[in-house]
């Protein structure tokens, strides 16, 4: 157990720092470039990634699974050959799909989008895609290998680039009458931000390859079969989420308009709503995602071996973290969310949506612990069709609550909260058939009571606003602590869990 706990936490400590430094860079945005550049850039990011998805096609992630499989049997010649092959496969596709996606842009900025202002940031994105391609393949290939140290640092490189260069450049680049291009500039920095990043990855390559080229035999050519059975099918579920992602702003502008609020304005909204609130309340989910990570090997195994103990003790303890760690977020956010908004990123309208949104995402905690789980104990299948329903359902809401003229931009909101409810509660369903496992929706029904009983007694007991932001947020996390402590929630064992692990070695 050890072992599995201790990967947690070293894969959380960096997806940690890539998440703050990450939060940093949104909130010098928010502040430097304003609303309306934040929201036509936020528009135009969801297209970036689907064209990137449609060029990709799945490759890194078979190009990893390949070369694992390579090296472990002591092949380790053939890699470069493997590298080859995926580049070629993935310059193909971008001869395809790059000069469809420059030619669809004025299509989705004017049409779709409503906003022709988008097409400069969009075509600014599309010149991303090869970078961000290859930058891709070099991490499936330090993937395949065993080595996280170089995807984590480009990961820190990119976020340092993007903070300094938002910090200290796109102040001297702004015009105050021209969103469009602040937001094209704004990308700008995410391309050259990608290009260092990339230059990095190329550098720790090219000096893997010192390494490895000891004996230079002739490489054949390795054919392409392998890497596209695995590619093609995995791609299916990444090109599905990226595409309702591309789909979400599209259905979000058109229905506000049909509710009567131009489409600048809906823009502007959208920014707030995506690139302000849910980072905002996603911020605590690097404790989720690391579980999410190193549960599919540590399950697989305790499955395999058949030894059900483990099995459980793995997932009731990855499950437990996460609804500690959601219950703590839905607590603070939706007492203090509109305040943490507002203060961090000096927003003025749809900070208040943050107490519609929190108690919603304390199911988004447990959503990725439960679709790994799903993926170790063989539901993949099952734990993709739930997203895609919830992915579905919210398009479907949010054009229907959204276009509704009493109810707009909150109906948009009230969608995504239901989208995350609709795939939470389907995984819970489905890993509740699975009896090895022994869970259900009792595992969350106390830490979600906990998380209502402190919204109603934390006013009534030490009323909100008597101190400043940092210290309420503090009285209300000590508060919840206490409760759920004398509820055994949190054990006092937990506290000296990382001692222990420090004194292990197994």
């Amino acid at each position: 157990m050890s072992s599995f706990v201790r990967g947690t936490v070293v894969l959380m400590a960096a997806v940690f720092l890539s998440k703050l430094l990450g939060f940093v860079y949104r909130i010098q945005f928010m502040r430097i470039a304003g609303e309306e550049a934040v929201g036509i850039y936020m528009t135009a990011y969801p297209a970036f990634i689907f064209f990137l998805s449609l060029v990709q096609l799945g490759v890194p992630i078979a190009l990893a699974k390949v070369i694992a499989e390579l090296d472990a049997k002591g092949q380790s010649a053939k890699l470069g050959a493997v590298m080859k092959t995926a580049t070629f496969i993935t310059l193909l596709t971008s001869l395809v799909f790059i000069p469809a996606s420059i030619l669809f842009v004025p299509y989705l900025a004017e049409t779709l989008l409503g906003n022709a202002a988008s097409s400069t940031t969009l075509y600014v994105g599309i010149a991303i895609v090869p970078i961000a391609a290859i930058g891709g393949l070099i991490r499936g290939y330090f993937q395949g290998i065993a080595r996280i140290e170089e995807t984590a640092w480009s990961q820190i490189i990119e976020q340092a680039c993007r903070i300094a260069l938002i910090t200290w450049m796109l102040p001297y680049l702004l015009q105050s009458d021209q969103t469009a291009i602040n937001a094209a500039y704004a990308m700008g920095i995410t391309l050259i931000a990608e290009g260092l990043s990339v230059l990095y990855l190329l550098f720790k390559y090219r000096q893997r390859k010192k390494q490895v080229a000891q004996k230079k035999e002739k490489q054949q050519r390795y054919p392409m079969e392998p890497l596209l059975e695995i590619a093609l099918p995995s791609s299916g579920s990444r090109l599905f989420g990226t595409f309702t992602w591309f789909l979400e702003p599209i259905i979000f502008i058109r229905a506000l308009g049909m509710s009567g609020i131009a489409a600048v304005a809906a823009t502007s909204l959208y920014g707030v709503i995506s690139g302000v609130l849910i980072p905002l309340l996603l911020f605590p989910s690097f404790i989720p995602y690391a579980l999410s990570v190193v549960l599919v090997p540590a399950v697989s195994a305790a499955a395999a071996s058949k030894n059900v103990r483990k099995l459980q003790e793995r997932i009731h303890l990855s499950l437990r973290l996460s609804a500690i760690t959601g219950t703590f977020a839905a607590a603070v956010f939706y007492i203090h969310g509109q305040a943490l908004a507002e203060k961090l990123f000096h927003v003025t309208d749809g900070a208040s949506y943050m107490s519609i949104l929190a108690p919603v995402f304390f199911f988004y905690y447990i959503q990725s612990p439960l679709y790994s789980i799903l993926q170790a104990t063989g539901d993949a299948k099952a734990g993709m069709m739930n997203s895609v329903y919830g992915g579905v359902a919210k398009l479907g809401v949010m054009f229907i609550l959204a276009s509704q003229p009493g109810l707009q931009e909150a109906g948009a909101v009230l969608a995504i909260g239901f989208g995350v409810l609709v795939t939470s509660f389907l995984h819970i369903a489905t890993l509740r058939k699975n009896k090895e496992t022994a869970t259900g929706f009792r595992m969350f029904a106390l830490p979600y009571l906990s998380f209502i009983l402190v919204c109603i007694m934390r006013p009534i007991f030490l009323p909100v606003g008597d101190e400043g932001l940092f210290m309420e947020c503090s009285i209300t996390v000590l508060f919840l602590l206490i409760l759920m402590m004398l509820t055994g929630q949190v054990k006092k064992s937990d506290f000296f869990l990382f001692k222990k692990l420090s004194k292990s070695r197994h």
